[in-house]
C-alpha cells in the first residue's frame, strides 16, 4: 500500500477564488480512501477578479501573459501553503482557471501554466485534466464523476452547485454526468450590479417573489432540452443568460427569487427523471450547498424521493480541490481518470500533463 500526498489546486467559474486543499490517498485492495488534512481559500481581489473574467477577450500576447502570470501566482500561493502547514508533498495536481471552453469545436482552455507553478514551488505538477478528452471526442467536462465512482460510492447521486450545476450517478453498470445548467454565476451576476459578491444564506433571494416570465424563458432556453453528454461554461451563460437578465425589469430580489426557482427545477426535474428507486441518496457540494433558501427549494420540489446529505462542510467547500488531487493520483499511476461514458470520448483515457520543475 502507498500513500500519496497531493495539493489539489481548484479555480471554478463563478470567480470565487482559489481552492487549495491538502490530500491523503491509500488504495485498499480494490478501494480508494482519502483524507482532506488542510485546506485554505484565497479571494480574487477585483482587479484579479476582472482580469480572469476578461481573458476570454484578450489577444494571444496578453493572453499567454496571463496564463504564465497565472502559473506563476499559483506556485506561490502553494509555497504559502506549505510553509504555514509544513507540509510534505509528493506533486501539485492542478485544474487551473477556465476561459474557453468549446468542446463542439475542439478545444478547451485553462490556464495557469503548468510550468511556471512548477518551476515556483520546485513540485512536479499535473495539470490541463481536459484537452486529452476533448482530442479524443470528449466533451472534456465533467471530469469530477471519477472521484464521485471511486471515492463517494455510498450515494447514489452527487451534485455539485457551482457556478454551474452539474450531476453524477451511475446508470446500467456506467456513470453518467453532464452539466446541468447555471447556478452561482447567474446569482452573482444580479448581487455583483449591488455591491455584494453573494446573497448569503439567500436572505434577498427568500424575499423576493416569482417573475414568471423569467422563469418561463429561462426554463425553456435551448440547452436544457440538449442530451447528454452535455457541458456548458461562461461562454453559454454570457451568451443566453445574460441578456436574459439584462432585458428583465424588476427588483434584485425577485430576479434572485426567480432564478433559484428556476435552477431547482432544472435539477429536480433531471433528478427524479433519472431516479430508478423510490429512496435516493443525494451529496450536495460546491457554494450553493451552503446557500439555504436554495436548498430548502430543493428539498421541497424532489420531495420524499431523495435524502439530501450536506453533512461536511469541508467536503462542500473542497470537493473538487479534493478529486482534481485524486485525478492527479490517476493520472500519475497512468489509469484512466476521464470517463468516456461521461465527457462522450471515443474511450476512457488518463489525461493530465505532467511539469517536471526546472
Amino acid at each position: 500500500m502507498h500513500t500519496y500526498n497531493v495539493i489539489g489546486l481548484m479555480s471554478g467559474t463563478s470567480l470565487d477564488g482559489l481552492d487549495l486543499a491538502y490530500c491523503q490517498f491509500l488504495k485498499k485492495d480494490k478501494d480508494w480512501e482519502f483524507k482532506i488534512l488542510n485546506t485554505k481559500s484565497v479571494d480574487y481581489t477585483p482587479q484579479f477578479k476582472a482580469q480572469l473574467k476578461n481573458a476570454i477577450n484578450l489577444a494571444v500576447p496578453e493572453f499567454t501573459e496571463l496564463h504564465n502570470f497565472y502559473g506563476s501566482w499559483l506556485g506561490e500561493q502553494v509555497n504559502l501553503f506549505i510553509k504555514n502547514y509544513n507540509l510534505q508533498v509528493d506533486f501539485i495536481a492542478s485544474h487551473g482557471h477556465t476561459t474557453h471552453h468549446k468542446p463542439e469545436k475542439g478545444f478547451t482552455l485553462q490556464i495557469g501554466s503548468g510550468q511556471h507553478l512548477a518551476n515556483v514551488c520546485g513540485i512536479k505538477t499535473i495539470c490541463d485534466f481536459r484537452s486529452n478528452d476533448v482530442a479524443l471526442g470528449g466533451q472534456g467536462a465533467p471530469l469530477v464523476p471519477i472521484g464521485d465512482m471511486l471515492l463517494f460510492s455510498e450515494y447514489d447521486f452527487c451534485l455539485n452547485l457551482g457556478g454551474i450545476s452539474n450531476v453524477s450517478f451511475q446508470q446500467n453498470n456506467k456513470r453518467v454526468a453532464y452539466d446541468i445548467g447555471i447556478a452561482n454565476m447567474a446569482l452573482n451576476y444580479i448581487t455583483n450590479k449591488i455591491n455584494l459578491a453573494y446573497d448569503k444564506n439567500g436572505e434577498l433571494a427568500k424575499s423576493g417573489v416569482l417573475n414568471k416570465e423569467l422563469f418561463y424563458t429561462l426554463n425553456n432556453l435551448t440547452y436544457y432540452k440538449l442530451h447528454y453528454p452535455k457541458s456548458t461554461g461562461f461562454e453559454w451563460f454570457k451568451k443566453e443568460i445574460i441578456p436574459v437578465l439584462e432585458n428583465t425589469k424588476d427588483t434584485t430580489e425577485n430576479i434572485l427569487h426567480t432564478l433559484i426557482q428556476h435552477i431547482c427545477s432544472s435539477i429536480s426535474n433531471d433528478l427524479l427523471a433519472a431516479s430508478t428507486k423510490k429512496n435516493n441518496t443525494l451529496l450536495v457540494t460546491g457554494g450553493g450547498a451552503l446557500n439555504g433558501f436554495l436548498m430548502n427549494t430543493l428539498k421541497s420540489k424532489l420531495g420524499t424521493s431523495f435524502t439530501i446529505d450536506t453533512t461536511s462542510k469541508t467536503v462542500i467547500e473542497f470537493k473538487e480541490a479534493l478529486i482534481f488531487a485524486f485525478m492527479g493520483v490517476l493520472r500519475h499511476l497512468e489509469q484512466p481518470n476521464a470517463l468516456a461514458s461521461v465527457t462522450g470520448a471515443k474511450k476512457d483515457s488518463s489525461c493530465g500533463v505532467i511539469y517536471i520543475p526546472q
